[in-house]
C-alpha cells in the first residue's frame, strides 16, 4: 500500500498515524507477540532474541536472493552481499523481456522465459551489495546485475573490472573500501543470460569506494585451476586467487588475507591499498601448501605412504583428524582485536588459529605443531557430521572479544564459544523456517552493541538479526565438544 492511499484510508477512518501505530502496537501486545519471542539464553554467554522487524521493506518491489557476504564498517552499518542470479523466474516476476537467447525466444535480464512479458507484480532482483543502518532501513544499495547500467558504466572489463558469476563474501575497512568476491564456476549454472559469465571461473576480488565506485581488482577472472604455491604474480603481483570465499583487512599492518578458497587451498596476502602480494600459507602455517584439491594423494600425518586422504568423513572414522591440508572451502579468514587470525576450514569441520604476524613466509609444519609457523591452534566443530560445519566465524563486542561465534551450515546453528579456553557455551538458531531459526547459516556479523545479523544461502535467501541482551562477553567453561549432538 502506498503512503498516499493509507493517508487517504487515515483519514476515511479518521485515525491519525500515531494512533494507528498505537494500535499496531497494541495489536501485538494483545497477540503476546513479545512474550512468544524465543530467547537463546546460555550460563556464562550473551543472551539473543530475534528481531523479527530487521530488516525493514526494501523499496522498488526489490527481493533478494542468497546470501553471499555480511559485514558491518564501523559506523554500524550492515553491508548483505546478496545474490540476483539466485532469484526464481516468479520471484523476479515483474522483469519482461530484456534478450533472446541462442534459439531466439525471448528472456528476462536473468535469463528466465519471458514468451509474454512479465509474469506478475512481484518482484524485481535487488543489487547485490545492500546497506543497512541498524535499525533495518536502507541506506544505500548498488552493484551486480540487479543494478540497472552498473556493469555498462562503474564496473567495466575495460576498466580491470569483472563482476564475480556468484557473489561470495564482503568486507568494509576502516577508510569505507568494500571488499568483495566470488566463487562461480565456469559452467553457466542459471542457463543463458545476456551478461552469462563467459571469462571462465571466479578468480578476483574487487576493491570499492562506499558508494559503489570501482577502485581495483585483485587477480584476473578465468583461472583454469587450483594452484595454491602460485607466487609468479598477474595484476599487481598477486598470483590469482581460483573461488575466493571471505577476506578481512588488518587496520594495523593494512594486509588483506583472504580465504582462497573454494579452489585453491590457502589464505592469501595481499597488500590492501595496491593488491600486491605479500604471502600465503594452508593448514598448520604451512608455505608451500601441501596438496591441491583435485590432488588426493595429499596425506594426512601418520598416514601410510600412498595413501589417499579421501573425504572428511574417511578421515574421522579413520581417527585422522590433522589433515595437513586445508579441504575445500576455506571460507573465512577473521581478524581478532588480538592479532590472532581464525581461517574456518570447512571441508574438515574445524577452525584453525594462528598468529597474523607470523603467518605467509615460507615456513614447514606438516604435523601440525603450535608455536611453529604461527600456528597456535585449533577446534573442531561438530566433526562427527559429514562436512560443513565451520563456515564463518566472528566476535563478541566486549574490548577482549571473548565470545567467539561459528556458524555450522550443517547442523543449522550458530555456536557461542569461550574464546580463551575454546568450549561451547550456548547455540542460537536451530533448522527451520520460521524466523529466528537457520536454513543453511552462511555468514555472520556482529555490531557494535553485541548484535548478530545472520545470511543464509541454499534457498533460504534471509538476513536475519538477533538482538544481544545479557551479559556482552562469555566466561566460564563449557562443553569441550563444540556441536555435540543433543537429544533435545
Amino acid at each position: 500500500m502506498t503512503a498516499r492511499y493509507l493517508w487517504i484510508l487515515l483519514a476515511a477512518l479518521a485515525i491519525s498515524p500515531a494512533q494507528a501505530q498505537n494500535t499496531a502496537v497494541e495489536a501485538l501486545r494483545k497477540a503476546g507477540t513479545l512474550e512468544r519471542l524465543h530467547g537463546y539464553e546460555g550460563k556464562g554467554a550473551p543472551g539473543f532474541v530475534h528481531d523479527p522487524a530487521w530488516p525493514q521493506p526494501l523499496p522498488h518491489h526489490w527481493v533478494i536472493g542468497d546470501i553471499g557476504g555480511i559485514a558491518v564498517d564501523k559506523h554500524d552499518h550492515i553491508w548483505v552481499l546478496q545474490r540476483p542470479r539466485s532469484v526464481s523466474s516468479t520471484d523476479a516476476g515483474m522483469q519482461g523481456a530484456a534478450a533472446k537467447d541462442a534459439k531466439g525466444n525471448p528472456i528476462s535480464a536473468l535469463g528466465h522465459p519471458r514468451p509474454n512479458g512479465a509474469l506478475n507484480g512481484c518482484c524485481n532482483p535487488a543489487p547485490s551489495v545492500l546497506e543497512f543502518d541498524r535499525a533495518g532501513k536502507l541506506v544505500h544499495a548498488w552493484g551486480g546485475p540487479g543494478d540497472p547500467g552498473f556493469l555498462d558504466t562503474k564496473c567495466r572489463g575495460q576498466d580491470g573490472c569483472v563482476w564475480p558469476a556468484r557473489e561470495h563474501g564482503i568486507y568494509v575497512d576502516e577508510n569505507d573500501f568494500v571488499y568483495l568476491a566470488g566463487n562461480g564456476q565456469e559452467v553457466n549454472f542459471h542457463g543463458q543470460y545476456p551478461w552469462a559469465p563467459n571469462f571462465g571461473n571466479d578468480s578476483q576480488i574487487l576493491k570499492f569506494k562506499a558508494d559503489g565506485s570501482f577502485v581495483l581488482q585483485i587477480g584476473t577472472a578465468g583461472a583454469k585451476g587450483p594452484n595454491s604455491n602460485d607466487t609468479k604474480g598477474g595484476v599487481n603481483g598477486t598470483p590469482e586467487p581460483f573461488w575466493p570465499a571471505d577476506m578481512a583487512v588488518d587496520a594495523k599492518s593494512g594486509l588483506l588475507y583472504v580465504a582462497d578458497g573454494y579452489g585453491n587451498r590457502r589464505v592469501l596476502i595481499v597488500a590492501a591499498a595496491t593488491g600486491k602480494y605479500v604471502g600465503h600459507f594452508g593448514a598448520y602455517g604451512q608455505n608451500p601448501v601441501i596438496g591441491e584439491n583435485e590432488d588426493v594423494r595429499a596425506r594426512a600425518p601418520g598416514s601410510d605412504p600412498g595413501e589417499g586422504a579421501g573425504t572428511w568423513p574417511d578421515d574421522y572414522k579413520a581417527g585422522r583428524l590433522k589433515p595437513s591440508f586445508f579441504r575445500s572451502p576455506v571460507h573465512c579468514a577473521k581478524l581478532a582485536n588480538d592479532g590472532l587470525l581464525y581461517v574456518c576450514d570447512r571441508g574438515n569441520n574445524r577452525v584453525q588459529i594462528f598468529k597474523a604476524s607470523e603467518v605467509g613466509k615460507p615456513c614447514g609444519n606438516p604435523q601440525g605443531e603450535i608455536g611453529k609457523c604461527g600456528f597456535v591452534g585449533e577446534i573442531h566443530v561438530a566433526p562427527q557430521t559429514s562436512g560443513g560445519t565451520s563456515g564463518t566465524v566472528n566476535f563478541s563486542s566486549d574490548p577482549k572479544q571473548t565470545c567467539m561465534y561459528v556458524a555450522d551450515l550443517g547442523n543449522d546453528v550458530i555456536y557461542v564459544i569461550n574464546r580463551q579456553n575454546l568450549t561451547e557455551l550456548n547455540r542460537v538458531g536451530g533448522g527451520g523456517r520460521q524466523g529466528g531459526m537457520f536454513h543453511w547459516p552462511h555468514m555472520v556479523a556482529v555490531d557494535s552493541q553485541g548484535n548478530l545479523y545472520v545470511g543464509e544461502v541454499d534457498g533460504a535467501a534471509r538476513a536475519q538479526k538477533y538482538l544481544r541482551y545479557g551479559q556482552e562477553g562469555c566466561t566460564g567453561t563449557g562443553n569441550a565438544n563444540i556441536g555435540q549432538y543433543t537429544a533435545n
